[in-house]
């Protein structure tokens, strides 16, 4: 595959954006690194094309947008987590105004800069951006709603839209581990499952029994596991995981075929790939999670954006 070049030193405007309340973190250490960053930049660029812009808070993301596309921002910089990644590309991509893309971790979960390998190191990571190199990236939509690396609905999602900001803040991905042993107790302890879900693929007739359904656009989930073999962010397709076993033991069992990141050696779990999913689940509003926030809820319709977006990374 050839790669194809952007011209960075030809930008107008460049905007880094950055969320002061991703992850668990010192501010000071974080907000240096950001600056860092800002100052390398603008040295390159010029200080009048550089700019840093702070998120407060969730809400202030749809008029940032709305100010980026204003301004006819060449480039978006965004620092922070996959929620906030995923919340600004929706914003941006529903205004139908997609400047090239990258990002820096600063979250507590970062999967799309992981998938990048994009380095920590604001000087390693300044040095690199700076070459150019275009990463086309495909958008997933679950129910209208932009995801990047994962969605999913079943277990997992009830762990994440039980996990509040305060938890996610204060306990990082321990916050996960807490809500899902204590989901693990109330819900598989005495009693098996009690949510199933259907789901069809692409125009398929029929419907697939599921516990808990994995939907992956990125090759990790849950922050380091590799669990589908030829996902990526830059590959057109959505790879699925059917997990159909409704026992504690079954949970268990997939629990270790995830940490061993090998889904094939359990004959209960079926892999797939797609390009439309169509999920409906036997109770209303069932939480689905994209990108490791709750969003949406069942039924779930999940497609792939025809036209990847561009990446700098």
């Amino acid at each position: 595959m050839s790669i194809n070049y952007a011209e960075v030193h030809k930008f107008h405007k460049v905007v880094i954006i950055y969320n002061r309340n991703s992850g668990k973190q010192l501010f000071a250490s974080m907000i240096m690194k950001i600056n860092e960053i800002f100052k390398r930049l603008k040295d390159e660029l010029g200080t009048k094309t550089v700019e840093l812009r702070e998120i407060k808070r969730f809400d202030d993301i749809p008029a940032i947008a709305g100010d980026l596309k204003a301004q006819q921002v060449d480039w978006v910089i965004i620092a922070g987590g996959d929620g906030t990644i995923r919340a600004l590309i929706e914003q941006l991509a529903n205004r139908q105004y997609l400047p090239y893309i990258s990002v820096f971790p600063a979250g507590t979960v970062n999967l799309v800069a992981k998938e990048l390998l994009m380095s920590g190191d604001p000087y390693k990571w300044v040095r690199r951006v700076l070459k150019g190199v275009e990463v086309p990236v495909y958008l997933g939509r679950a129910n209208g709603h932009i995801f990047l690396t994962v969605t999913g609905i079943g277990f997992d999602s009830l762990v994440v839209d039980s996990v509040t900001e305060k938890e996610k803040k204060l306990l990082n991905k321990l916050a996960y581990v807490l809500q899902g042993t204590e989901l693990m107790r109330k819900e598989v302890l005495f009693n098996n499952w009690r949510y199933r879900f259907q789901v069809r693929f692409d125009e398929e007739e029929e419907w697939h029994e599921a516990s808990s359904v994995i939907v992956g656009k990125s090759r990790y989930y849950a922050g380091r596991y590799n669990l589908f073999r030829g996902a990526n962010l830059s590959n057109p397709w959505l790879y699925t995981a059917l997990f159909t076993g409704a026992k504690r033991a079954d949970f268990i069992r997939y629990a270790a075929c995830i940490a061993m990141e090998a889904l094939g050696l359990d004959k209960d779990i079926v892999v797939r790939r797609a390009k439309r999913l169509e999920i409906r689940c036997n109770v209303e509003d069932f939480a689905a999670e994209l990108d490791g926030d709750a969003v949406t809820t069942a039924p779930l319709s999940i497609e792939l954006e025809e036209v990847p977006i561009r990446f700098l990374a």
